[in-house]
């Protein structure tokens, strides 16, 4: 089977130098390949892809819940959401999506054309909104250092708004976050022009405090003394856990391979990688820290293969870097569902929910417990679910956890993982 890629908003701040964040070490300048690559096929997890199908129906309805709030009218009606299927990523026409939950979308006819349907929010997801506006406000210095540790990646230190935008959802940043965040960091973010003329946003301050990436911190109690510190110069080895579909792990080459990769030294994702030799197995770990940090800082721990693609050279990773996502399946796990490809940090997954959830991440599940609940009694309408149950957090999420988990232990089983052909180099064309 061949998979191929889908084709797819000033303030003054402090300047810095990047050549004093940043110090290049010769000790990489001679890592040359000498590990054995195993070619590994793409196997299935209906597990993960259970979870990402939910998201993908969550994530269009709280975009469209965004946007509703963002019109001046209150409502959008069903004309000026006709063209945004693909933008939402939906299977099924935006109308359609749009009656399937009653209890968060009210359908209404125009002031002006009878026939012309609109859209306006519940109050259910009204009081939703407010308690993730809540969050997003008590929350906000984490998601600042998220920012910051995104920016802090990328080789000039700013990314595209348009990229921003593509991961808003993804990184838990608010909707506008460009009006109501970035204004109260005036001496950590600038707005600027990239290279290419759009509109960007550039790390003026380097956090110091921020560069240690999600790997190290999860070894630092592990570590102590001299050994951490040279752990954090990135000059001991760092092990990925792993967890590799059933069989992949008994084999011996797999099994020799993962323990050379394991055995190099391990380079933060917040290092000058510019003196690896580009075609080195060094260079290659590297790669995978840096996408393992991404997914990381994500709250649900994945995210769509091309907006990645679209911060490749940003990120110095080599071109056809998606490939790392199959030859390591014992780190990523790489998903077709809804007809687009993302990818999955297999570690932040734990019986069907996300471990150590955010905050965002709770209220999210409770956004789909109102949608679960509106598709299943769409004839009976929104007075079905009572607004006191939304601000009983525990019941709300401890429902949703257990049916994720079922299916999760559903797709666990000697069943779960399907043997397929491998993934073709077509895979990595660019769109």
């Amino acid at each position: 089977m061949i998979f191929r890629a889908q084709n797819s908003i000033f303030s003054p701040a402090k300047q810095f130098s990047s050549q004093t964040l940043l110090k290049p070490s010769s000790k990489w300048l001679y890592q040359s390949r000498f590990i054995t690559k195993v070619r590994l096929k793409w196997v299935k997890n209906r597990g993960l892809d259970h979870i990402i199908d939910i998201d993908t129906d969550l994530k269009a309805a709280c975009l469209l819940k965004d946007a509703i709030k963002r019109s001046s009218t209150g409502f959008l009606t069903a004309k000026s959401v006709s063209e945004w299927q693909k933008l939402l990523g939906l299977t099924v026409p935006v109308v359609r999506f749009l009656r399937r939950y009653p209890t968060l979308f009210e359908e209404f006819p125009h002031s002006r054309y009878a026939n012309l349907p609109c859209f306006r929010l519940t109050d259910t997801a009204q009081l939703l909104d407010s308690q993730e506006q809540s969050i997003h406000q008590t929350y906000e210095k984490d998601t600042m250092e998220r920012l910051c540790r995104m920016l802090m990646m990328m080789k000039s230190r700013t990314m595209p708004l348009q990229s921003l935008h593509s991961l808003k959802w993804d990184l838990g940043l608010p909707d506008n976050f460009e009006k109501i965040l970035i204004p109260k960091y005036p001496d950590d973010f600038l707005f600027v022009k990239t290279s290419n003329g759009l509109a960007g946003l550039r790390l003026a301050q380097w956090h110091e405090e921020f560069a240690i990436s999600a790997l190290q911190k999860r070894n630092e109690s592990k570590e102590t003394g001299n050994e951490y510190r040279q752990l954090k110069r990135g000059q001991t080895a760092l092990a990925f856990p792993m967890n590799f579909p059933r069989g992949y792990g008994a084999q011996k080459k797999v099994r020799a391979w993962m323990e050379e990769f394991q055995k190099l030294p391990y380079i933060s994702p917040y290092e000058d990688a510019r003196l690896i030799d580009p075609n080195s197995d060094l260079m290659e770990k590297r790669a995978v820290g840096v996408l393992h940090e991404i997914l990381s800082l994500t709250i649900h721990k994945k995210t769509k293969r091309n907006y990645l693609r679209s911060l490749r050279e940003e990120l110095s990773l080599p071109q056809k870097f998606t490939r790392l996502f199959t030859r390591y399946p014992g780190i990523f796990y790489l998903s077709l569902k809804c007809k687009t490809t993302t990818v999955a940090l297999k570690e932040g997954y734990q019986r069907g929910s996300v471990v150590d959830p955010h905050p965002l991440v709770r209220i999210r599940k409770k956004f789909y417990h109102v949608m679960k609940t509106g598709l299943l009694y769409r004839s009976k309408g929104v007075n079905i679910l009572p607004q006191e149950d939304i601000l009983l957090d525990d019941n709300v999420e401890s429902e949703t956890e257990q049916e994720e988990t079922e299916e999760e232990e559903i797709g666990s089983g000697d069943d779960c993982y399907e043997e397929t052909s491998e993934l073709e180099d077509e895979s990595d064309e660019e769109p």
